[in-house]
C-alpha cells in the first residue's frame, strides 16, 4: 500500500517538520497540533466535537488494527480536522467491525497520515507546547506550510462552540437522537422516559453522556447553545447540564451569560468545558494549558475522600484555581500529575463540575458515580 500512498509533509509553526504518507488520499489542513495518549479507543477520539479545529497524533504505534464499528461513534461524524499516527494498520480484525479506518476518514474528507514520528511530535509538542500546524499532500514546500501554520487562527480567543452545537434541540431516547416534531415554544415532556427532566446544553456534547443519563432514569432534552436562560425556565426542567465542547471557553459569552442567569435554579452538572464555563459564570479565570490533558490516564484526586481516580480527559484549557478563592467554591478534585483543577462544587447552591470525562469514551469507569451524584442532588431538590 506504501507505493500509493502520496507523501504528506507537516509544518508547525516553529518551522519544525514531519514527514509521512496520507492513507486517505490527498488533502490540506491547517489546525491546532495535539496528542492523545489513548492505546485504543480512536474510534470516540475521533468523533468527539472537543477535537474540533484540532488534528490529533495518538502515541500508541498501531492504529486501524480493530476497524470502524457502528456503535462507538461519539456524535454524528468525525469531528477532528486530520488524524497523525505512526503505523495504520489496513485490514482490520473485529467481529464488529463494518469499515476499514482509512474508509472512514475518507468518506468524512479528513486526511489521515502514517509515517510520521510520532515520538518526536509528541515530545515536541511537550517541550515547546501545543501548536498549529500546516499538513498538505498538495503543498510540500517547506517555507510555504510554515507560513501557512504561522497564518492559521490560533484557539485563544476562538468560539468553535458555534459549530459544534446542534442546530435545532431534541430528545435522547432509547440510545439515540430524536427530533423534536415543535418548537422549544411549543415543547412538553414526553410521559413514561424517565423520572427526571433534564436540559442538556449542547456545546459539542459527546453520545455517551447522554447515554450515561438516560441509564440513570432521566428525560434528557439536548437544546443548543445559544438557548436563553429564560427558555430553560419556561421548560421546567429537574437539573441543568453543561456539555463538553471545543475552543477557548473565555470567547463563549454567551454560554457564560445564561450560566449565570441558571445559578441556584436547579441543580446543575458540567463536564469540561461545561466545567470550565461554570466556572468563569462564577467569576473564576481560565488560561490555556501548555499542551493539554488527552487521554484516558489521567490520575485525579477527589479532595473530600482522599480517593485517585484514573480518568479520560480532553481538554486544553484550564479554570485558575487562584481566581476561586475568597468565593463559595470548594475545589472538589485535582490532577496528581501538574496540581490543575480538575472538580469544583458550591457550598450554598445545588451545583458541581468537573474537567475530566466521567462518561469515558474512551477510558476508564472510575467516575461514573457523579452522573448518580447529579441524580441523587436533583432527587432531593424534587
Amino acid at each position: 500500500m506504501e507505493l500509493d500512498q502520496p507523501r504528506a509533509l507537516l509544518a508547525l509553526e516553529d518551522g519544525t517538520l514531519f514527514e509521512g504518507r496520507s492513507f486517505t488520499g490527498h488533502g490540506e489542513v491547517t489546525a491546532e497540533v495535539v496528542f492523545n495518549t489513548s492505546m485504543s479507543g480512536y474510534q470516540e477520539i475521533l468523533t468527539d466535537p472537543s477535537y474540533s479545529g484540532q488534528m490529533v497524533t495518538m502515541t500508541y504505534p498501531l492504529i486501524g488494527n480493530y476497524g470502524i464499528n457502528d456503535e462507538d461513534v461519539e456524535s454524528s461524524g468525525v469531528q477532528v480536522s486530520a488524524f497523525l499516527v505512526k503505523e495504520y494498520q489496513e485490514f482490520p480484525s473485529n467481529w464488529r467491525a463494518r469499515a476499514s479506518l482509512a474508509d472512514y476518514l475518507k468518506a468524512a474528507n479528513v486526511l489521515g497520515v502514517e509515517g510520521i514520528d510520532t515520538r518526536a511530535l509528541t515530545r515536541h509538542i511537550r517541550l515547546e507546547g501545543a501548536m498549529m500546524g500546516a499538513l498538505s499532500t498538495l503543498d510540500l514546500d517547506p517555507d510555504s506550510l510554515v507560513e501557512k501554520a504561522r497564518n492559521a487562527p490560533h484557539m485563544i480567543g476562538r468560539d468553535l462552540v458555534k459549530d459544534a452545537t446542534c442546530r435545532n434541540p431534541y430528545l435522547w431516547w432509547k440510545g439515540k437522537p430524536e427530533p423534536l416534531e415543535v418548537g422549544l415554544a411549543s415543547f412538553e415532556w414526553p410521559d413514561g422516559r424517565g423520572k427526571y427532566r433534564v436540559v442538556a446544553i449542547d456545546y459539542g456534547v459527546k453520545y455517551n453522556i447522554l447515554r450515561s443519563l438516560e441509564n440513570r432514569g432521566c428525560n434528557v432534552l439536548v437544546v443548543p447553545a445559544t438557548t436563553t436562560s429564560a427558555e430553560i425556565d419556561k421548560l421546567e426542567p429537574d437539573g441543568l447540564f453543561l456539555s463538553n465542547g471545543p475552543g477557548d471557553p473565555a470567547a463563549v459569552t454567551y454560554a457564560v451569560e445564561t450560566i449565570q442567569e441558571q445559578l441556584g435554579k436547579r441543580p446543575t452538572f458540567g463536564i469540561c468545558l461545561g466545567h470550565q464555563l461554570l466556572g468563569l459564570a462564577l467569576g473564576a479565570r481560565t488560561y490555556k494549558l501548555k499542551f493539554g490533558h488527552r487521554g484516558a490516564n489521567q490520575p485525579v484526586k477527589d479532595l473530600a475522600t482522599g480517593k485517585v481516580e484514573i480518568t479520560s480527559q480532553n481538554h486544553g484549557f484550564c479554570v485558575d484555581m487562584e481566581s476561586l478563592k475568597g468565593a463559595d467554591i470548594e475545589l472538589s478534585h485535582v490532577n496528581l500529575n501538574d496540581n490543575t483543577l480538575e472538580g469544583l462544587v458550591h457550598k450554598k447552591i445545588p451545583l458541581f463540575s468537573v474537567q475530566y470525562h466521567p462518561e469515558a469514551s474512551p477510558g476508564p469507569h472510575d467516575a461514573s458515580y457523579l452522573f448518580d451524584r447529579f441524580v441523587g442532588m436533583m432527587g432531593k431538590v424534587k
